[in-house]
């Protein structure tokens, strides 16, 4: 049996985008990843461990985490990534929508996070790193969301909360707040109207959110932080 001295990172929400890069960006770190998603495709990387599942369900949550100790020995790093993003007007959202958004933003969140900080405890020490959006601090009409400032609100004060009841105990807790990334999820005629929402001009790359992620990961002193990644829009207009 190998010595558990690895550290080990899970990332939700890790089969595109933002997750695909963080599972790349964690294994270049030198650690081993646990990357799991409804849809994840095995990997050929032994130091990979994908598990599928529906990070709502909280027998997933459980699952992955189990997984991840009985592979690894270990859990050093939650990356909260999976997310669902729906912008309507508020009164358009149907009660189907509440459900599924609050379903994986925020019981998601709750339980895996619960699971993999009991994990930390034993270890005395751990890394909680939850994804926001900037749309929490940054109200914008042209992009109504109250269910992505409701959820991803929820989890930015959770992250405060969580960093300073851990803070003496080995845990951070941190946050990275994106502005609009340019992944799969937003089709090419779309991205000149959302690069124009950034004060910048453009829109982020998943590399900037994986740079923040690992440069908080490499971080001792700071927790609590919401670090802004949104091409200015936290700052004004």
């Amino acid at each position: 049996m190998r010595p558990h001295t690895q550290k080990v990172a899970v990332v939700t929400g890790a089969s595109q985008g933002i997750g695909a890069g963080l599972v790349d960006g964690y294994r270049k770190l030198g650690y081993a990843v646990v990357a799991t998603s409804r849809s994840i495709a095995p990997s050929d990387d032994p130091d990979v461990l994908t598990v599928q599942g529906d990070i709502a369900d909280p027998a997933a949550a459980q699952r992955i985490i189990a997984a991840g100790v009985e592979r690894f020995g270990r859990i050093d790093t939650l990356v909260n990534n999976a997310g669902l993003f729906l912008a309507k007007p508020f009164t358009d959202y149907t009660a189907d929508d509440y459900t599924a958004v609050t379903a994986v933003n925020l019981a998601g969140f709750f339980r895996i996070t619960q699971l993999a900080v009991a994990q930390m405890l034993g270890q005395n020490s751990g890394h909680i790193v939850n994804i926001t959006t900037s749309l929490v601090d940054n109200a914008d009409a042209r992009v109504p969301s109250v269910l992505a400032s409701l959820t991803k609100g929820g989890l930015q004060s959770a992250t405060k909360s969580l960093a300073i009841e851990y803070a003496a105990r080995g845990i951070r807790v941190n946050a990275v707040s994106p502005g609009i990334i340019k992944t799969s999820m937003h089709p090419e005629d779309s991205r000149p109207a959302l690069a124009a929402l950034h004060p910048v001009g453009r829109m982020g790359e998943v590399g900037d959110i994986v740079d923040a992620v690992l440069y908080l990961e490499n971080a001792p002193f700071v927790t609590g932080e919401i670090l802004h990644v949104d091409g200015g829009q936290s700052a004004g207009h």
